[in-house]
């Protein structure tokens, strides 16, 4: 990933667009949204009146229980920006988190019908814009839903948005991947995605805590993964974490664990082009494998 250079108008202008989003992950469903209302670049609005009482009870619901079990297992810098996201008695405006948000990190964020084709992703972090998705899960789904809700997105994603460290790691992956598309690393670069923004751990001085956005939002996998002995734990390793595959509709088998912001933001500040090439030319590896000589980190 390449921070150096700015994003271009040349590089916005060869998005991929119309074509159905991609994922690497392994799992048995498609994707879902109603992609016919979205603007060229995915966008589309929130249309905040069509969400139903049972919609705004399902968010409440969620809310309530994801914030219960975050002391102890959710890092404090995540902690403390979750109240930033208003009342969690009905599905927030976008909008009005926006205005909030914008001024501590020069984000905002903008409504997308379900996931949306890697390119248009990653322009909008570029242009530090970040997507949500629209719908949230139906009530049978609340416990898991495979692909990102508004829920997911919100609660998971916004609240680092606010923390200015890793909002400058957001735009430079966005950067990164228009460079990787160029480059057909996309796969790659998806899976420091998974392993850091989506399922990322942080050693603290208290511990283990989870900073990614799928842990968060998720009541399972909170506990699984920073207290559970059964995943591995690897120390954050770039080129390792790019070669690991992953699963998309089950708990995460491995975890890599990152000393600071400032460590995963330095890490991934240098060019990735000569890097790309060198774990293509590796065998993957499979979620939960353990390498020979591999250090695994022991919960303490």
């Amino acid at each position: 990933m390449n921070t150096a250079t700015p994003f271009s108008g040349a590089a916005h202008d060869g998005l991929n667009r119309g074509v159905a989003p991609v994922t690497y992950g392994q799992g048995d469903r498609p994707p879902r949204g109603d992609y016919g209302r979205a603007k060229s670049d995915y966008t589309c609005e929130q249309l905040h009146e069509r969400y139903t009482e049972t919609d705004h009870d399902t968010y409440r619901r969620l809310f309530a229980r994801q914030r219960a079990q975050l002391p102890g297992l959710a890092c404090e810098e995540f902690i403390d920006a979750v109240e930033r996201l208003g009342s969690p008695d009905c599905i927030p405006s976008l909008a009005e988190i926006s205005h909030r948000l914008k001024p501590v990190s020069g984000w905002e964020l903008v409504a997308v019908p379900g996931l949306i084709p890697e390119e248009a992703f990653f322009a909008l972090l570029a242009e530090r814009r970040f997507p949500v998705t629209d719908w949230i899960r139906r009530p049978e789904e609340f416990d898991y839903v495979v692909e990102p809700d508004i829920f997911h997105d919100l609660f998971g994603h916004v609240p680092l948005l606010f923390n200015p460290l890793f909002a400058d790691y957001m735009q430079a992956y966005g950067r990164g991947g228009l460079k990787a598309s160029r480059l057909e690393a996309c796969e790659q670069l998806a899976r420091l995605y998974w392993y850091t923004v989506e399922f990322g751990l942080i050693d603290t001085p208290k511990g283990l805590r989870a900073y990614g956005a799928g842990i968060l939002s998720s009541a399972g996998e909170l506990m699984h993964s920073v207290r559970s002995p059964a995943p591995l734990r690897l120390p954050f390793d770039l080129e390792r974490l790019m070669r690991s595959r992953y699963r998309i509709d089950s708990f995460q088998s491995t975890y890599f664990v990152i000393e600071s912001f400032q460590q995963l933001f330095d890490a991934t500040a240098q060019d990735f082009a000569p890097i790309y090439p060198r774990v293509r030319a590796v065998p993957d590896i499979e979620a939960g494998e353990v390498l020979p000589h591999e250090k695994v980190i022991s919960l303490r």
